[in-house]
Order: structure tokens, then C-alpha cells, then sequence
């Protein structure tokens, strides 16, 4: 299998903690996008993924599987005991449920806000930014980790009584509030509490642990 991704993006970061809770990282070729460069806009990249979003799953058929939730269902069903994605009814419907919420109150929210209220990846990338629609999901991601820090009051991790692809998502959501500078308001004591036990787990302390990549010359 090859990961097309762009090695410490938020997103990409998803997958990459998925393979390593999983040990599959030793069947996995890391293939950079970058994304700097605009690479995942360009018509070879569009041609695996018509999003030209990272990270992407190749498989060794060819078939390209896009969107971190579906490759992380993917990698967790390889091996018939899913450990990330639930394996009742009910597991996997509070997992997916979670995982979505962390989308689109936090990770998504911090991406609209890098893109349209930030200098993003730059001018030959950000063709089109609204600053105040970005400024407006800035604050929406401020709410979410208000949300999530109550969820995590009442229980150990964000789907329940287990670690699961939730948790990975908002992770994901943390990398990249770090990386835009929008810190976590201290008053959210569950959310950072639960983040610190977060980054001592391997899988996160790894993908944390790798340096950001240096940009080749054109």
C-alpha cells in the first residue's frame, strides 16, 4: 500500500496514527504530496483523489481510497478485530457520530479558518479567502473544544470507555490548532487534560515527533 500525504498535516496525521495503533506501518510507502507547492492541486494528483485533498490509500490494485475516516475503516478492517472503528452497532455508531462532530466543530472549522483568515499556503494556493467567514469558524473551533471538553469530563475518551478513531480526530483538530497558533482555552481542563495523556500514547508521540519537512528547491 502507498499513503500519498504530506507527513505533518493534521489530516495526514489521522492516518498515520491509525496505521501506527494498527502496526502496519511497515507495509505502508509514504509517497509526499506537497502541499506547499500545490501539488495536491494539480491534474496528476486530481486523477487519484477529485477532492485534491491528503491524505489518499493506494492499494496494490491500484484503487485509490480517499477521506481519513474511510481509510482508517479500511486499515482497521484488515485484520478482521477492529480496535478504532467499533465493533457493535452501537460502537460504531457513537464512534462515526463523534469522529463527525470532531470534524466539523474542530478540525474542519481550523482548516476553513487557515485557508480564508490566515496566509494559508500562500497567495498561489489561496486564490480566494473571506476573512471574516474564516474568523467565524475560528470561533466555531473555540466552541467545539468548549464541547469536547465537556464530553471528556464525563468519560475517559471521546467515544466512550476506549481509545477510537474520535479521538483521532480530534487529535488531528489539536495538531492543527497548534500549527495556526489557536491555543486551547484554559479553561478547558478535561480537553487539555486529556490531550497531555493523549501525546504520551506512541502512536501520537511518534507522528508529533516528526520533524516538519523541509521545502525542496523548485
Amino acid at each position: 500500500m502507498r499513503i500519498h500525504d504530506w507527513p505533518t498535516g493534521p489530516y495526514p496525521a489521522r492516518v498515520r496514527i491509525a496505521l501506527t495503533e494498527k502496526n502496519l506501518d511497515s507495509r505502508v510507502e509514504f509517497v509526499r504530496v506537497d502541499l506547499r507547492k500545490g501539488e495536491h492541486k494539480r491534474a496528476d494528483f486530481l486523477a487519484k483523489n477529485y477532492s485534491g485533498t491528503l491524505p489518499v490509500l493506494e492499494l496494490d490494485d491500484g484503487m485509490f481510497i480517499a477521506e481519513c475516516t474511510a481509510i482508517t475503516e479500511y486499515l482497521d478492517a484488515l485484520d478482521g478485530t477492529p480496535t478504532l472503528t467499533g465493533t457493535t452497532p452501537r460502537e460504531k455508531g457513537i464512534i462515526h457520530m463523534m469522529s463527525k462532530r470532531a470534524e466539523l466543530e474542530l478540525l474542519d472549522a481550523i482548516s476553513v479558518y487557515f485557508h480564508h483568515a490566515t496566509p494559508g499556503l500562500g497567495p498561489d494556493i489561496e486564490l480566494y479567502q473571506n476573512a471574516e467567514w474564516g474568523l467565524r469558524q475560528r470561533d466555531k473551533a473555540l466552541r467545539g473544544m468548549h464541547y469536547f471538553d465537556v464530553v471528556l469530563r464525563g468519560q475517559s475518551f471521546v467515544a466512550g470507555a476506549a481509545f477510537s478513531m474520535a479521538d483521532i480526530t480530534v487529535i488531528g483538530g489539536l495538531i492543527f490548532a497548534a500549527l495556526v497558533k489557536l491555543a486551547v482555552p484554559a479553561e478547558c481542563e478535561a480537553l487539555l487534560a486529556w490531550y497531555g495523556r493523549m501525546r504520551e500514547r506512541p502512536s501520537v508521540a511518534k507522528q508529533l515527533a516528526i520533524p516538519a519537512p523541509t521545502r525542496a528547491p523548485d
